[in-house]
């Protein structure tokens, strides 16, 4: 179906929109398994959807779009979007696109991060779960939760431990407050 193509590519460009102030030139440093992480999450989460959408190599895996379906891709990557923008947002300078710790790192746990520690990983499976829901093909559409699975749980301990490392018990007691990815509200 062309809305969910055309609201994918729009995603994909909203992302980089999103992102691209944030970068300010920075090239951090990427360990190996950071590099092939990030060509994972790049192959299932821009390379299948653009095969599938510019060509017809992968049309032995379409199968028929539901029009419901395109619509809740349509909210769900709103809101991957949103939150997306708005984890940047609050994050500002402290932003990395690598697991790395400046000097001058504080913890932000405002905003996003009030109630969810890594509202970017949250956006990210909600972009990743519209890319499925918008594109009507096995490959294409789940291809991007594939790859950030595999990226979300072999990086995210490691960010965790990272931070519980420079932060301490104050992080120790923001992740009792928090949830993961799921926002975590307190019991009354």
């Amino acid at each position: 179906m062309l809305l969910g193509k055309v609201v994918y590519i729009a995603g994909l460009l909203l992302q980089i929109v999103i992102r691209y102030p944030y970068r300010r030139g920075r090239k951090e440093q990427k360990d190996r398994q950071e590099q092939l992480l990030l060509l994972l999450l790049t192959v299932g989460g821009l390379l299948l959807p653009l095969i599938y959408i510019f060509t017809n190599w992968l049309a032995f895996a379409d199968y028929q779009p539901l029009l419901w379906l395109t619509g809740a891709g349509v909210l769900v990557m709103a809101a991957g979007l949103w939150l997306f923008w708005r984890s940047h947002a609050d994050l500002g300078d402290n932003w990395s696109d690598t697991l790395a710790i400046r000097e001058d790192h504080v913890l932000v746990t405002q905003g996003a991060y009030r109630r969810i520690r890594h509202p970017m990983y949250s956006a990210s499976w909600l972009i990743m779960i519209a890319q499925a829901l918008l594109l009507a093909n096995w490959i294409a559409g789940f291809g991007g939760i594939v790859a950030f699975g595999v990226m979300y749980f072999l990086r995210v301990p490691k960010e965790e431990q990272m931070m519980q490392e420079r932060f301490g018990e104050q992080y120790r007691r923001y992740m009792a407050t928090t949830g993961r990815v799921i926002p975590k509200y307190p019991v009354r």
